[in-house]
């Protein structure tokens, strides 16, 4: 019975104390990488009047949601490393799955407005002004947060909503839905489907219209007759393309590796890549293909 646990066991980088203290190192480099990164993006943005562009509007609040997202996982787990106590209280638990399923999926959300971005500023370059102003831009990235915000809601209910009888041990660094749904009693069985149903229909919507878009913008770029046009066209792309793509591929191989092929290490080094990776990269990806922004930095 859900009821009856106080707290929750995560799952250990390793088992050898100096290995753990090395993991902390690790961990507090990334961290601090990421803090770095990301807020520079955010004071570059914020005080350069030349960023002060939809793209870039967009650019600060996925920079915003990486350092949250990351703030969510990483001084846990570093604390856990440091201490070697992996137990986490259940309302601790419940907070940090359901900001981290808001913070990431708010993500998702972002990074389909931000092809929206490109696909008007290259397929509709004269509508772009109309398209996209700041009230627009405010709009779209307040429907981002907002409908993350109610999807984490709906979720985080739900799965501490379930009878959990399997015990306390969470297969994973961190509070996630899927190893908390593992401890979940068999007979809730329909909930489970449901919540996994929600989230893929939502994450496949994201991705079809990310397709979508690119099929668009490539086709567009093909058709400017200058080769010069053509690169500077798919350059202003290609970061936004790079973050996506690391998105999506981590977060699938995450979410659908075999449990045959299921394991300790497996699990840890997939949630690490899609839970800690993007975060701590997004800046770089951005910073090395942005003139503009490299300048402003």
């Amino acid at each position: 019975n859900g009821s009856s646990i106080t707290q929750f066991l995560l799952l250990a980088f390793t088992d050898t104390w100096e290995l753990q203290l090395l993991t902390f190192w690790l961990l507090l480099g990334i961290y601090l990488a990421a803090l770095l990164g990301n807020g520079l993006i955010i004071t570059a943005v914020a005080c350069d009047h030349h960023l002060h562009t939809p793209m870039y509007f967009f650019l600060l609040n996925l920079s915003v949601l990486d350092l949250g997202s990351i703030s969510t996982t990483l001084p846990k787990a570093m604390a856990n490393s440091l201490w070697d106590n992996w137990a986490i209280s259940y309302r601790g638990c419940a907070a940090q799955l359901f900001f981290f399923l808001f913070l990431i999926t708010a993500e998702c959300f972002l990074l389909t407005v931000m092809a929206y971005d490109r696909y008007v500023a290259i397929c509709k370059p004269l509508h772009y002004g109309t398209l996209l102003g700041s009230r627009a831009c405010a709009h779209m990235a307040a429907a981002a947060w907002g409908s993350a915000f109610l999807h984490a809601v709906l979720h985080t209910a739900n799965t501490f909503s379930l009878p959990l009888c399997q015990g306390n041990a969470v297969a994973q660094f961190f509070c996630e839905i899927p190893p908390i749904l593992k401890l979940s009693c068999s007979d809730s069985y329909l909930l489970k489907v449901g919540l996994l149903v929600v989230s893929a229909c939502l994450g496949l919507g994201c991705f079809v219209f990310l397709v979508v878009s690119y099929v668009q913008i490539l086709r567009a770029v093909l058709r400017i007759p200058s080769e010069q046009g053509r690169h500077k066209a798919f350059s202003t792309c290609l970061p936004h393309l790079a973050v996506v793509s690391l998105f999506f591929i981590t977060a699938i191989f995450a979410h659908l590796n075999p449990p045959s092929i299921s394991s300790r290490v497996l699990n840890l080094v997939v949630s690490f890549l899609y839970s800690v990776v993007p975060p701590a990269v997004n800046p770089l990806i951005y910073s090395m293909r942005n003139q503009d922004l490299r300048d402003a930095l």
